[in-house]
């Protein structure tokens, strides 16, 4: 009958509508991403009760992709990420990320900031009365949601490719990952036209550029007639003073606009064998400077990368699921994440982060 399927559950893995199988598998995307072994049978890699494990698919869930398949289809969508990914890659390179184990199965994350306490007492005996206090908590919701691109082949297509006929066209899949890995920079940058400022069951995700407590500067434009690398460094030890003085002590990294490039590479000074790039980091507390693609004009971020600043929350790496249509003579994939950023201010709403314009 048209339109009918057939959804069920064995050897822990669900079969039948996308959807259904993600939810009968818990969320686990390994149950599409089925793939046919030596022996032909069809199997999926999937997480049993804390153990990966390959299970054998049995029924109506019949696999396309052999492994060597899914590793090269995986490749090409990771390296089209990886180039996209700079503010994201210094979160997760630095250890600032918050992993949700299967991060399907959560709609919003819930945690708390703290307020602060009493300064203690000084005294030579240790019996001067000292206000007994407790810090404050108030609770914070961030939205989960799943950043996804599609792609799909014809059966035709792969048949011929595993023909040896013609190699499998994977622009399609190098095209999907770079989309998805730009919106997971651009919504930490704060400035996607799809994420910015995205809201859900009472929380919001926020980005550097928007995030209601983020400090603030007006700075020099490059192109102004009395700018020099002088001018720039001056005014970063100002945004790096703001910081410190709402109480965040670094370590900061700087973040530019696309149109430092060309400035950031001259000599500092006239006649000078050094560039400002290098003039630059080598401000105490600064450990990186770093351009990013999607921060417009001269706008400079100075973030302190700790976690109690901002941290990436995980609840899926960048993977790839496939399912059938048409009878089986369309595969579609489906590249899908969940990588939100996590701005965080104390509950005094001081903030580790400083948004520079011109």
């Amino acid at each position: 009958m048209p339109g009918t399927g057939i959804d069920f559950i064995q050897n822990g893995i669900g079969h039948g509508d996308v959807a259904d199988r993600l939810i009968a598998c818990g969320g686990d995307p390994g149950a599409l991403r089925p793939w046919v072994g030596k022996d032909g049978r069809c199997y999926a890699t999937v997480n049993v009760n804390g153990t990966i494990k390959n299970v054998a698919l049995t029924g109506n869930a019949t696999a396309t992709l052999r492994p060597d398949d899914w590793k090269k289809l995986d490749e090409v969508i990771i390296k089209a990420a990886k180039p996209r990914l700079k503010a994201v890659a210094d979160l997760m390179g630095g250890g600032l990320t918050f992993n949700i184990p299967n991060g399907m199965a959560f709609s919003v994350l819930q945690t708390e900031k703290m307020g602060d306490i009493n300064e203690a007492s000084v005294s030579m005996d240790g019996m001067r009365e000292n206000q007994n206090d407790r810090p404050e908590f108030d609770t914070d919701l961030l939205p989960l949601p799943i950043i996804h691109k599609d792609f799909s082949y014809s059966a035709r297509n792969l048949l011929i490719s595993r023909n040896g006929g013609t190699p499998l066209d994977t622009a399609s899949a190098d095209l999907a990952g770079r989309r998805v890995a730009e919106i997971a920079e651009k919504m930490l940058i704060g400035n996607s036209t799809i994420a910015d400022q995205y809201k859900y069951a009472g929380g919001t995700i926020y980005g550097y550029t928007d995030f209601p407590h983020r400090l603030t500067k007006t700075i020099t434009s490059p192109t102004a007639s009395s700018w020099t690398g002088s001018t720039l460094v001056t005014e970063i030890l100002a945004m790096m003073a703001q910081a410190r003085a709402a109480y965040q002590y670094g370590p900061y990294a700087l973040y530019t606009g696309v149109g430092w490039e060309q400035y950031l590479g001259e000599d500092f000074k006239a006649a000078s064998d050094k560039a400002l790039r290098s003039r630059v980091l080598e401000i105490d507390g600064l450990t990186s400077i770093r351009g990013l693609d999607y921060l417009s004009g001269y706008s400079m971020i100075l973030v302190q990368m700790t976690q109690d600043v901002v941290r990436e929350v995980v609840g899926m790496n960048i993977t790839t699921i496939q399912w059938d249509t048409h009878g089986g003579m369309q595969k579609n994939f489906k590249v899908m994440a969940i990588m939100v950023p996590q701005i965080r201010a104390d509950f005094n709403d001081n903030c580790g982060i400083v948004h520079a314009t011109v």
